[in-house]
């Protein structure tokens, strides 16, 4: 392929006419009429259940959401729900740590010290713990990011295709520098490791959403397709 194209999730190789058996990551289960275009485009999104669904997929919710309230309640409502649903999992608080963080940061889009506080107390765990592993991980985003999440893969295949080129053109078109956030707050733009696509170099993961294939001339199409879906999302 010699366009950016994005996935959402996939199967391997299947017959035209086999349905689509989705495994349950969004929620949804069963065997839906999809295209492997649908599929791997996004004419098809699952929905994702607040209370986290069936208890033992509560745990995985690996999102990056565009809407974020740092003021918001750990957890409250259905969130508390799924906090519960999480803990049930684990009989030592210690081993709930890192999908609790999850969800604190699904829903602030950040973990603050005083977000590290509040899951200390909330798991009966010391607060320098919590800020050791929260710290460690660099997925845990430590500040405030833009609605967008830019992160462009400069790994071994990436780089040799051309990846920080790509992330040069993030940089320009998005008019931020590394790690910051866009005037518009739009776009916080970061270079990572591996993104696990090197097949299909550069990836780029923009929240929870790939994009495959993308090459610097793709740079400013993808900028105007996210502008217009924010401006879509909050008129």
């Amino acid at each position: 392929m010699s366009e950016a194209t994005s996935s959402s999730g996939g199967s391997g190789g299947r017959a035209d006419d086999a349905p689509f058996r989705n495994p349950g990551w969004a929620g949804n289960t069963g065997s839906f009429d999809l295209t492997e275009d649908q599929v791997r485009g996004e004419d098809y999104v699952g929905t994702r259940p607040p209370d986290g669904g069936h208890p033992s997929g509560a745990p995985t919710y690996p999102y990056m959401l565009e809407d974020k309230d740092p003021e918001a309640a750990l957890f409250e409502g259905a969130h508390l729900e799924r906090f519960e649903k999480i803990r049930s999992r684990y009989p030592d608080s210690r081993a709930a740590l890192l999908p609790t963080l999850n969800l604190a940061q699904e829903l602030r889009g950040h973990v603050s010290p005083a977000t590290m506080r509040e899951v200390s107390d909330l798991l009966e765990l010391s607060e320098a713990y919590v800020r050791g592993v929260t710290t460690f991980y660099t997925m845990y985003n430590k500040a405030p990011v833009g609605r967008y999440l830019v992160q462009v893969c400069t790994n071994i295949s990436c780089n040799l295709c051309g990846g920080d080129e790509v992330l040069a053109a993030f940089l320009e078109h998005a008019g931020t520098e590394m790690g910051e956030t866009s005037e518009d707050g739009l776009f916080t733009i970061t270079e990572v490791e591996c993104l696990a696509a090197c097949g299909f170099p550069t990836a780029v993961q923009i929240n929870s959403r790939y994009f495959e294939n993308v090459t610097p001339e793709d740079v400013p199409a993808l900028l105007d397709r996210l502008r217009s879906e924010a401006k879509a999302e909050t008129d």
